[in-house]
């Protein structure tokens, strides 16, 4: 049987590429089974391949310059025709369940990339699809080894950390807030928050909020790997504030640096504590609230200093084979789809 050819919509990665992308990259590279094809535009179009995957399509539409934006839209409109036109089977990893806030025509175009896609990998099994889109569940894996060649720092007793992008959906503003409420009940907090903002405006923001308040320390920029798993490890509790919380690297991050994380409680982190220990995901309701941060605090620094999450159903060993079992998946369910539209028709 040869190898099924896949392209995916990520080319090859590079220094400040998300980590999950650069590990399933090395993975796909490493699978016998399949012939892994980096991202380019020429290939996209007018190349051979059997399958197409597609990671964050959003990415593919932006551009330095309105006029490069432009140029964008109108090639992924191109795969797109290629795709309709073609007996490519199309593949998305649902690492958003919404789409994203973007201009009308880029959201006519993601639109139009998710009717095109033939099948689904969800990355944790609570992920709500319709029934009638074929799906396989491949769990996040975990980026212990990703990280492991990085000098870890000493934890510091009451300290919260955030890293990732700041954005608004984020709610880093709730996260301040939060931990302004807690100073007044414990003084010997800190607060550290590394990434880059989305906006000059939510950075201006978020300085204001926080210039007369003490213990806090903020890195807006991007973080490098060593940097990240610094601020990290430094931190007795990762908070991640988010008003809503789907699939989340940064807590598989604060995970495989052995920190425990607070969350608000939804379905997908409920099922993951289970799976990890529940004294590793510590959730709250609705908005983030002091004595909530306090509290999860103290259940952070109650975890003995060595002890490790269960992050055994995460290992990338089988990400590859996982990945070349979706595909042929795919494969044969767009055939039995045409079998039985040419049947129907006859």
């Amino acid at each position: 049987m040869r190898p099924v050819r896949v392209m995916q919509s990520f080319r090859a990665p590079r220094p400040t590429t998300n980590p999950y992308i650069t590990q399933l990259d090395a993975a796909l590279a490493a699978e016998p089974s399949v012939e892994h094809l980096r991202f380019d535009w020429r290939t996209a179009i007018v190349g051979r391949y059997d399958v197409f995957h597609w990671h964050w399509p959003e990415g593919k539409l932006e551009g330095t310059t309105w006029w490069k934006a432009a140029a964008k839209h109108a090639l992924v409109a191109a795969i797109l025709v290629r795709h309709r036109l073609s007996r490519v089977v199309v593949v998305r990893t649902v690492h958003n369940v919404e789409l994203p806030d973007v201009p009308r025509v880029s959201r006519w175009l993601l639109v139009r990339v998710d009717r095109s896609t033939d099948h689904r990998i969800v990355l944790n099994e609570t992920t709500e699809l319709p029934p009638e889109q074929p799906r396989t569940t491949i769990l996040h894996g975990h980026y212990r080894d990703w990280f492991a060649r990085y000098a870890r720092d000493e934890r510091v007793p009451g300290r919260a950390g955030y890293f990732g992008g700041v954005r608004r959906y984020k709610s880093v503003g709730d996260l301040v807030r939060a931990y302004r409420e807690a100073r007044a009940l414990r003084d010997d907090l800190s607060l550290e928050i590394g990434g880059r903002p989305s906006s000059a405006e939510l950075e201006t923001s978020l300085r204001a909020e926080t210039a007369d308040l003490p213990g806090v320390e903020l890195t807006l920029r991007f973080l490098q790997d060593d940097e990240l798993v610094a601020l990290a490890s430094r931190s007795q509790l990762v908070v991640l504030a988010y008003r809503f919380m789907h699939n989340s690297g940064s807590v598989l991050a604060a995970l495989s640096l052995d920190r425990p994380v607070l969350v608000p409680r939804n379905a997908v982190n409920e099922a993951l504590a289970k799976e990890v220990g529940d004294e590793w995901v510590l959730m709250f309701d609705d908005r983030l609230t002091g004595e909530r941060l306090v509290g999860a605090l103290a259940e952070a620094a109650a975890i003995p200093e060595g002890a490790r999450p269960d992050l055994s159903r995460r290992e990338w060993t089988d990400a590859g084979a996982a990945h070349a079992r979706a595909y042929r998946t795919a494969l044969a369910g767009r055939r039995s789809r045409r079998r039985a539209g040419r049947e129907g028709a006859a």
